[in-house]
């Protein structure tokens, strides 16, 4: 059977990459990324899980902005060595599919609240043109193009992004579907995430390859979602209980300690688990974890209303929030959305298990993510956290790859 290849831009530490090389059904020609820790963690990632021994020259860690640079080349900088450019690597192989999301901080609902601008002077808002101009170039039968919910109400200079999106791919011969909220937005835990994480998933057709037709592909877009996306469900949405419980427990020492120049709050087993370690947490935090999750282990709930979480926030720290500050993940449920803001604080990922009195790990954060225990992060716990948080989650990355893989098949495209 003969692969698909595919480019991924924004790819990050690989999450998307991870699941379609699941599938078995795609060969990743090369990969964009500005990150140089993420780089590093998609690198190791493929040569020791994939085998690609060539993946230092796959992989091309460079600012995406400088399109013309990233497709023909450039010489030594300050901050990335020279390379020959996607050209020179892709030669004249097909690229069948574009896979990637530009970075979503710049549409998330959250940063647009904290953001005294809204986020409308942030450059993140219009790198998907980047996105659009890779398109344009290499001529792929579809791309995947995934970005947050907060997408659909963006529009930093008044026009929505989501039209300057349709409208820039039209322009180049792709169609996408036209009702995105109804189809393309999808809550990932129905796809074997532990976690409630809505993403936007566009998927765009050349018109090259599935015909001028708009309204024959908008038809095959609704069937690629309605139908073929849709048999890639869970029967059951898994839980925070069936992602992390297995893992070593981590509890408070009595008091604070130092080891190899670091200071810690908690006692762990160091051998079992890479990552499965905890960040430091002061007394007065380690209190709260545990009040509230008592509070919910033993039913009293009196923890539950945001005035309540409210007015804990200011009790114990002399400080005033507009937002509540605290989540204890549930057992029984999915958890909430892991995001990079992980890399800050865990205060609302705390671990549901009262008598450990602490925020996630990195690796509870992967697992919840759907990272393999095998996946090695290569940075520091606060990169970790953070490229973590930006991933999509590999076994979700994994059914729509193998959905898109359908998708070409059911179209004849000769795959």
């Amino acid at each position: 059977m003969k692969k698909i290849n595919t480019l991924e831009l924004f790819v990050g530490c690989g999450g998307l990459l991870d699941g379609f090389e699941k599938s078995k059904l795609y060969n990743m020609v090369a990969s964009v990324e500005w990150q140089k820790y993420a780089c590093d963690t998609l690198i190791n990632r493929l040569k020791k899980k994939y085998n690609y021994s060539d993946a230092e020259k796959r992989v091309i860690h460079f600012d995406i902005q400088r399109t013309e640079e990233l497709i023909q080349g450039w010489k030594n900088d300050e901050t990335y060595e020279s390379n020959n450019g996607l050209n020179r690597i892709i030669k004249k192989r097909t690229i069948d599919v574009i896979v990637g999301g530009p970075p979503c901080q710049a549409y998330s609902l959250a940063g647009r609240i904290q953001d005294k601008h809204g986020m409308k002077n942030d450059y993140r808002n219009y790198l998907f043109e980047s996105y659009l101009k890779i398109v344009k170039v290499y001529k792929p039968k579809l791309f995947v193009f995934e970005n947050v919910e907060g997408m659909l109400s963006a529009a930093p200079d008044g026009e929505n992004i989501v039209d300057k999106i349709k409208s820039g791919f039209n322009e180049i011969g792709f169609d996408v579907i036209d009702d995105i909220r109804s189809f393309a937005l999808l809550d990932l835990s129905e796809y074997g995430v532990p976690q409630k994480r809505k993403r936007v998933i566009l998927v765009g057709l050349n018109r090259s390859y599935f015909g001028a037709d708009r309204k024959k592909n908008q038809e095959t877009l609704n069937y690629f979602y309605k139908h073929i996306l849709d048999r890639y469900k869970s029967k059951e949405i898994p839980t925070v209980h069936s992602a992390i419980s297995d893992l070593p427990p981590i509890y408070p020492s009595e008091v604070d300690y130092r080891e190899g120049g670091k200071k810690f709050s908690h006692y762990w087993n160091k051998k079992e688990i890479k990552w499965h370690m905890p960040r430091y947490h002061n007394r007065r935090d380690i209190e709260i974890f545990r009040s509230l999750a008592e509070d919910i282990a033993t039913g009293e709930n009196k923890f539950q209303s945001v005035d309540a979480l409210k007015t804990l926030y200011t009790e114990k720290t002399g400080k005033t929030s507009n937002v509540h500050k605290y989540y204890v993940l549930r057992w029984d449920q999915p958890s909430n959305t892991i995001p990079a803001h992980l890399k800050k604080d865990g205060l609302r990922h705390i671990h549901p298990d009262p008598k450990q009195a602490r925020s996630i790990t990195v690796r509870e954060a992967a697992r919840l993510q759907t990272f393999d225990d095998d996946f090695e992060f290569m940075g520091s716990m606060v990169q970790n956290y953070e490229m973590i948080g930006n991933a999509v989650p590999p076994e979700f990355a994994r059914r729509l790859a193998c959905a898109i893989y359908d998708l070409l098949v059911h179209n004849g495209l000769g795959v």
